[in-house]
């Protein structure tokens, strides 16, 4: 086991020696990132520097770890219990927790990240464990935390996009309620979990799902937040990825040496009715289905959506949710699959991409409104329907309008598809029942007819056009 992660800071100023190519050391690993950062914003990519203040290496009470703060001192940089014989307290869930809103440590806070913008010309910040930003010197949860605020308003930091993690292991869940002075943008993960119980199938979901799609307005429409600031994701770095989310019931951390205890246990996934790897076709084409109805739903959403890299060609971990201390194949990049099936997974994946950024009723800067959004539903309070269609009207925008629907029954459903508006013709773009490239056509084809027999566990997005 090896902290590939390298989510235990040691220096708030430095990227990790051991990032360095053929172990270049620190002076190769500084220079190696600002390189990076140049290539990638000349390819028009911006760089998000995910940030750990929730806590640092020097470990807990039981197994003290000093290399800095520690012995600089403890009451000042760590939250302790000062009636418990000064013991640290553990929101982090790595045995230590900083003390963020401390007027020192929100100095070293703020001047680090300064640098990483100044020095590395990074354009903001993903903050692990983010709540742990909102709790005071004792734990106590804050609701108008300095070190939030601060960062907020900072006349440097307030150019960069900043994205919080809006929990911590001490139970602090702030989704939708994460202090944020119009500014902050959050890990939407009522939206993951929402998402990935209705599109497995589960009951009663299908009401939530159209919140999570139109944009999680009951979180995120209120003063003058917008629906950019729900980062919404289905997959993140830690958990499953999206072929293990569809390959296995279950968690399997056996190789991480903690007999199975770590990682979460709730992960809302579904094997399609193997557990793992099978040769199964009617299994793996089920999968396979089921990743590209988690992709289009989350290209589809209103806010900002998120993948993990190496989903776009069905990266496996084989059942592993807490990978961070695997330096092997289930943390690289698998460039091989990536050509095996560029033409297949991977296409399907860049072009529904592709379709977002295009089309401008999709990422929208407002939240829909009644003229916006047409919901063809009338069983929103049945239970067992796991069926779910809407239009989106270009109006103002443009673009022409889409219509989009989710089956998530194991069984072949009839949708009544609206009329087009007047002068056009609907288009089929995406059904992902079919094999590639049929899947995905570009530009769509024409022939839609008023009714379309979705299969199980499918998805479709129609476009209007002349």
């Amino acid at each position: 086991m090896l902290n590939v992660w390298g989510y235990s800071t040691m220096n708030f100023f430095s990227p990790m020696s051991r990032y360095a190519s053929t172990g270049g050391g620190p002076l190769a690993a500084s220079l190696e990132f600002k390189k990076m950062v140049k290539a990638l914003h000349s390819a028009g990519i911006e760089v998000i520097l995910d940030v750990v203040y929730n806590h640092t290496n020097e470990a807990d009470d039981e197994h003290p770890y000093t290399t800095s703060f520690r012995g600089i001192d403890n009451k000042v940089y760590y939250m302790v219990d000062t009636n418990s014989y000064v013991q640290l307290l553990n929101f982090s869930g790595c045995g230590n927790t900083f003390n963020c809103n401390h007027p020192m440590v929100m100095e070293l806070i703020l001047d680090s990240l300064r640098y990483w913008v100044t020095e590395y010309h990074v354009n903001g910040f993903r903050f692990d464990l983010a709540s742990v930003l909102c709790r005071g010197p004792d734990g106590t949860p804050l609701n108008a935390p300095l070190i939030v605020k601060a960062i907020a308003k900072d006349p440097v930091l307030s150019k960069c996009k900043i994205i919080a993690e809006p929990w911590d292991c001490g139970g602090l869940y702030l989704v939708g309620r994460f202090p944020n002075w119009d500014r902050w943008a959050e890990w939407n993960g009522k939206y993951r979990d929402d998402m990935r119980r209705f599109i497995k199938g589960d009951g009663g979901m299908k009401g939530t799902f159209a919140t999570r799609i139109s944009g999680s307005s009951d979180l995120y429409q209120i003063n003058a937040r917008k629906p950019y600031h729900s980062i919404n994701f289905v997959i993140a770095h830690d958990g499953f990825t999206l072929y293990d989310l569809v390959a296995y019931n279950s968690k399997h951390n056996e190789m991480n040496g903690e007999g199975g205890r770590d990682g979460c246990n709730d992960n809302y996934s579904w094997n399609c009715g193997f557990e793992g790897e099978t040769r199964d076709p009617a299994i793996n084409a089920l999968r396979s289905r089921q990743m590209k109805n988690f992709h289009l739903a989350l290209m589809v959403s209103q806010g900002t959506p998120m993948m993990l890299m190496g989903d776009e060609y069905a990266h496996t971990r084989y059942g592993n949710n807490n990978s961070y201390g695997h330096d092997t194949a289930m943390n690289h990049f698998q460039w091989n699959q990536l050509d095996a099936r560029k033409e297949s997974h991977f296409r399907f994946f860049a072009e529904t991409i592709r379709f977002h950024r295009q089309h401008p009723l999709l990422g929208r800067d407002t939240f829909l409104t009644k003229a916006d959004i047409t919901w063809h539903e009338k069983n929103w309070d049945n239970f067992d329907s796991r069926f779910l269609s809407f239009s989106l009207h270009e109006g103002k925008y443009g673009g022409g309008d889409l219509y989009i629907a989710f089956n998530a029954h194991d069984y072949f459903v009839k949708s009544v598809v609206p009329p087009p508006p007047s002068g056009k013709f609907w288009y089929r773009v995406v059904d992902t029942n079919l094999p590639s490239p049929d899947d995905f056509i570009v530009g769509g084809v024409p022939g839609v007819k008023k009714i379309y027999e979705m299969a199980p566990y499918s998805a479709v997005l129609l476009h209007a056009k002349p």
